[in-house]
Order: structure tokens, then C-alpha cells, then sequence
């Protein structure tokens, strides 16, 4: 089962939860206000490799280029 993160609109607080493919856009009970006017977040990843990390889904920032190491967030 794969871990979905999701944004509770009543508190603010981003959580995750282990569930079914089948229910990852149902809304989840907040783990901390117990809230249900929650949302599925999207998430980022991040991977190793060869020491460097290799930002996905959206990772680095706004300051990143393609030919050079941001100094920010330190992704390529």
C-alpha cells in the first residue's frame, strides 16, 4: 500500500497516511484536529545517488538552472 500525504483544511497541518490506491482521494480523518475537510497533497520525492541528491516532482526552487548547483536548495 503506498503512503499519501494529505492537507487538513481546518488546523493546516499536512500529514500521512498507508492506504488503498482505491481510497487515496477520499478524505482522511486529520491526525491532529480528527478534521475530515482534508484534501490528498501532492508530494515530493527525493532520491540518492552517488552522494548527490536527486531532486523529483517538482523539487529545487525557483533559483535552480539546468548547467549549475543551486546555492539555495542545492539541486541541478
Amino acid at each position: 500500500m503506498p503512503i499519501y500525504e494529505y492537507y487538513c483544511h481546518d488546523c493546516g497541518t499536512r500529514f500521512e497516511m498507508l492506504r488503498p490506491r482505491s481510497k487515496a482521494d477520499e478524505p482522511a480523518a486529520c491526525q491532529h484536529c480528527q478534521g475530515t475537510r482534508t484534501s490528498r497533497a501532492i508530494s515530493l520525492f527525493a532520491a540518492h545517488s552517488d552522494g548527490k541528491v536527486v531532486a523529483g516532482a517538482g523539487g529545487g526552487c525557483a533559483g535552480c538552472t539546468p548547467s549549475s548547483a543551486c546555492a539555495t536548495c542545492g539541486s541541478h
